[in-house]
């Protein structure tokens, strides 16, 4: 929700940084620092090794105030540029890593995994960057032969990335033919809940960097269309909007400063409609930071606890709120949901439950290679649990929601349905597919709200796709006796 404007990072190369760095790694992040970019590529070697490698999350990585110290030493610039290298080389790391082992004719040897992303981060921006290829290939060179890991595949390097210079054609032609699936765990998993077809069209929709979608306030929602002129956006059937393009400064958008809108994905806006009218009515948003949700529930006249065990996310939330205008409707708990004790039971509960995230590959694609189906079966044992939690603070003929962004049936329908089984004082609201327009086939036999990234279809790749979501609504109908 609400993105911020990027904050102005330490002076580039700053010796102190460099100077830990050097110590902590072993690695020379000053010897060749007089050539421009350099300290940027090797900062992307190492994270895009950190993530392949150790499976840290991009996100804590790349974090603007606590990421890697590498990534903190450099300016604005540079870190944009590590970013933009590290989405190009995991979006597309089956289709480089084959090119590289295609190009070697024999696998790297073992422990060779720092030359291997120095190579894939190479091509990566030969391929996808708007980076000059002798620049790419010439700063991969010097990063793999000040390296003492890598030094002695100097020449490997250059060979390989000023080979694929010259076929870059016939590459890019033949990734766009002959896409490499995501990783092996993901990709079977894709295929045993959805079938070849369709999971076919998810992976190929996470090549794409996902549009920012914005959800209007309700005041606002009458001028769809003049909103849509003004951001250069265009309506979905849904009633968000997305915008053209990808480069986009959220911040110095027109209606961003009045809080007239925030950003959410159009998957992610459907769950909490599915409340129907709350004004006037209490509700419960748990888990609830950055907060999107939190924001249509206040913004539809609900008075709302947001309730979220990170006091630094709640505070980010309730900036948020202020910059929309709707925190006279909030208040907020920093709580464990398992600790909560509520004064009184709520007409509206909404779990968005931690979650694999395998859904957001669009947006975060290092997803795949940071979790494994033991995330996933972990995960949903505690969905479970806290589904069963969060029923106990409906009040009688109150709502439950029970959602996340996971595209897994594990932490979706069997979570649902076992809650169903298990909890006769609730019955089952079916989402009905007029209340996902647009959205062909989002709804189960069962009842439930399911979308991926190959539903909403407007033409190209480019402008298509949702969020992976998943939703079930309740209705408390007794007590337990």
């Amino acid at each position: 929700m609400g993105l911020s404007a990027p904050r102005g990072g330490q002076s580039r190369n700053s010796p102190s940084r460099v100077k830990k760095a050097e110590t902590k790694t072993g690695v020379s992040f000053a010897r060749s620092a007089a050539k421009p970019g350099l300290i940027a590529r090797k900062t992307a070697h190492r994270l895009l090794g950190a993530i392949l490698d150790a499976g840290t999350s991009m996100d804590g990585l790349t974090d603007e105030n606590h990421g890697h110290p590498h990534y903190l030493a450099l300016d604005v610039r540079d870190r944009a540029l590590v970013r933009a290298i590290l989405l190009s080389a995991l979006r597309h790391h089956g289709d480089l890593s084959a090119i590289v082992d295609g190009f070697m004719g024999k696998p790297l040897p073992a422990g060779a995994s720092p030359v291997r992303h120095i190579l894939v981060a190479g091509l990566a921006q030969i391929l996808f960057l708007d980076v000059p290829d002798h620049s790419a290939a010439d700063l991969a060179v010097t990063a793999a032969n000040d390296d003492p890991r890598t030094r002695r595949f100097g020449k490997l390097v250059n060979a390989l990335l000023r080979r694929a210079s010259r076929e870059k054609d016939e590459l890019i032609a033949g990734i766009r033919e002959r896409p490499r699936r995501s990783p092996p765990w993901f990709a079977q998993r894709l295929e045993t809940i959805y079938g070849q077809e369709t999971a076919a069209a998810i992976d190929a929709r996470h090549r794409i960097e996902a549009p920012i979608d914005i959800t209007l306030k309700r005041s606002e929602q009458r001028q769809a269309g003049r909103w849509a002129e003004r951001l250069g956006a265009v309506v979905l059937s849904t009633g968000t909007l997305r915008l053209e393009g990808r480069s986009h400064d959220v911040a110095s958008l027109s209606g961003y400063t009045e809080g007239a809108w925030w950003v959410q994905d159009a998957a992610a806006a459907i769950p909490a409609r599915l409340f129907g009218d709350i004004s006037g009515k209490r509700a419960l948003d748990l888990c609830a930071a950055p907060g999107g949700k939190t924001a249509q529930l206040a913004d539809g006249g609900a008075q709302v606890t947001a309730l979220d065990a990170s006091n630094s996310r709640l505070k980010r939330l309730r900036e948020n709120m202020s910059r929309l205008k709707l925190a006279d409707a909030l208040e907020t708990v920093a709580s464990d949901l398992f600790a909560f004790r509520p004064d009184a039971p709520f007409e509206n509960v909404l779990l968005d439950a931690p979650c694999s995230s395998t859904g957001t590959v669009r947006r975060h694609p290092d997803v795949p290679f940071t979790k494994s189906m033991a995330n996933v079966e972990k995960l949903a044992s505690l969905q479970a649990r806290m589904l069963d939690r969060a029923a106990e603070f409906v009040a009688p003929g109150g709502m439950i929601i029970f959602s996340n962004c996971s595209l897994d049936s594990l932490e979706g329908e069997d979570v649902a349905s076992a809650f169903a089984e298990s909890h006769p004082e609730f019955e089952s609201v079916p989402v009905l597919p007029e209340e996902t327009p647009g959205l062909s086939g989002s709804t189960t036999r069962h009842g439930f709200l399911r979308l991926t990234p190959a539903h909403l279809d407007l033409g190209a790749h480019e402008r298509s796709g949702v969020d992976g979501f998943f939703a079930a609504r309740f209705r408390r109908i007794s007590v337990p006796s």
